[in-house]
């Protein structure tokens, strides 16, 4: 019977690594709903001890893929996969700004839409004066111009219409 010498194995390429710490990333996000473990390349090293022999070139080589990977940090320094630092920049803006103003997600179940017709030419003009005029206050959530009038969304759409009826003259 021969003697057969262990297969050592090698370092992971950098690529390798990037797709394990993904992985592993994720799968923090799923289990837990969000990273509270990994901040450097060191807290991924038990992971890749366990499949491949430690080393220093090891070591670099997860610090290489950490780098390459670019991945920002959250307010207490743990990664954020799948993330870049400029969508993460973008989304503190919009946060910054959906809090300046006094931003609000409605629901437009309770909203009837309601299209009044009118020229073109003169649509949105007649839309400046309505969104100006006392007469309308409170009687519409949103209005848009559109091909051929004006689009209202309202809770009361009959009211609106008593309304925009009794200022048309014929």
């Amino acid at each position: 019977m021969e003697y057969e010498k262990p297969t050592l194995r090698k370092n992971p390429s950098r690529e390798t690594c990037e797709g394990i710490i993904k992985r592993i990333l994720m799968t923090e996000i799923l289990e837990k709903g969000k990273n509270e473990h990994f901040r450097t390349a060191a807290d991924f090293m038990n992971y890749f001890e366990s499949l491949y022999p430690a080393s220093d070139a090891l070591t670099k080589q997860v610090q290489r893929a950490v780098r390459s990977l670019d991945m920002p940090k959250d307010e207490f320094g743990y990664f954020i996969p799948n993330k870049t630092t400029e969508q993460l920049s973008q989304e503190k803006e919009l946060q910054y700004l959906f809090q300046k103003a006094d931003a609000a997600v409605l629901s437009m179940e309770e909203y009837k839409p309601l299209f009044l017709k009118a020229d073109d030419a003169i649509a949105s003009y007649l839309l400046d004066v309505i969104k100006h005029s006392p007469v309308f206050d409170g009687k519409y959530l949103t209005a848009h111009t559109a091909l051929g009038g004006i689009l209202f969304y309202t809770k009361n759409p009959t009211q609106l219409e008593i309304l925009l009826n009794s200022l048309i003259v014929r």
